[in-house]
């Protein structure tokens, strides 16, 4: 083997070491995950709970389905700014959250805050928020401080809600239809982390043609029908 083959035969196995080591980092049990539960179509008021009556919960594993994942954080652990765009993922201090930006290669973050006195337009923006939309790439939020709603389409295309509070940070998968609001406190302290260049375009329903979309159908939507289809057989 020449010198060259040599080289590129050890790039290709490091290369593969590095994808078998990402996503290691462990989701947190279910006992940590969120609370959640299924809201009407329509709402008067975003950032209320919105329960249906009675009230409908939505388990962490029914979550899961969706390609959601969680890690419990201590935000405690860091010195976090108001705001920060962009904000560095090398200068974190939590050894939770180093750990699982390394796991992951989160290379950007940044830190906003939504509330009135910190966000221009606070009204109009939360109503922006809250359009239903889906991104090209995973989209990363850990909740520094405040609380906020999550609102997620599950399987049967009806509206989950789930609650982020401090300490939480949830990943949503490309192409999943979601929208956010804050809670009735109406302060959400918040880091977004991406892999790479920062995506910021959101893709408002209907989407269904777009290449993210049908990814994601594919994988989550398509693939448990599978799975259905399969134990009526046996």
């Amino acid at each position: 083997m020449t010198e060259t083959e040599n080289t590129s035969t050890a790039a290709t196995e490091e290369s593969t070491k590095k994808v078998k080591l990402m996503n290691q980092y462990p989701i947190a049990p279910d006992s940590e995950w969120p609370e959640a539960w299924l809201v009407p179509e329509k709402v008067e008021d975003q950032c209320l709970e919105n329960r249906l009556e009675p009230n409908v919960p939505v388990t962490v594993e029914q979550l899961k389905e969706l390609g959601i994942q969680y890690w419990k954080m201590d935000p405690s652990a860091g010195d976090y700014p108001v705001k920060s765009v962009p904000w560095d993922p090398k200068d974190a201090m939590d050894p939770k959250l180093k750990a699982l930006r390394d796991d992951r290669g989160y290379s950007y973050a940044d830190i906003i805050t939504i509330h009135p006195d910190h966000l221009p337009e606070f009204e109009k923006k939360i109503a922006m928020f809250f359009e239903e939309h889906i991104h090209d790439a995973e989209e990363i939020r850990y909740i520094l401080g405040g609380s906020g709603f999550f609102d997620v389409r599950n399987l049967k295309d009806e509206w989950v809600r789930i609650h982020v509070k401090a300490g939480d940070l949830m990943t949503l998968p490309e192409g999943i239809y979601h929208r956010f609001t804050c809670d009735e406190k109406r302060i959400i302290h918040a880091m977004r982390l991406f892999i790479g260049q920062p995506v910021w375009t959101p893709f408002n329903r209907p989407q269904e043609e777009h290449e993210s979309r049908v990814k994601y159908v594919q994988e989550f939507v398509e693939k448990k029908e599978e799975v259905k289809e399969d134990a009526k057989e046996e």
